[in-house]
């Protein structure tokens, strides 16, 4: 379950960089980030 919620993260925080090219903001970078780094947390922690 922690796979698929890392999985779902990680593919949110590609659609909000994606976002981020069409407005930018500083709030939306900090979660960016927050993110990718979770996602990545969940999805490689088994």
């Amino acid at each position: 379950m922690k796979r698929m919620i890392g999985f779902i993260l990680f593919w949110v925080a590609v659609g909000m960089t994606i976002m981020l090219f069409i407005s930018s903001g500083l709030f939306a970078i900090f979660l960016i980030i927050f993110l990718f780094v979770l996602s990545y947390h969940l999805f490689s922690d088994c």
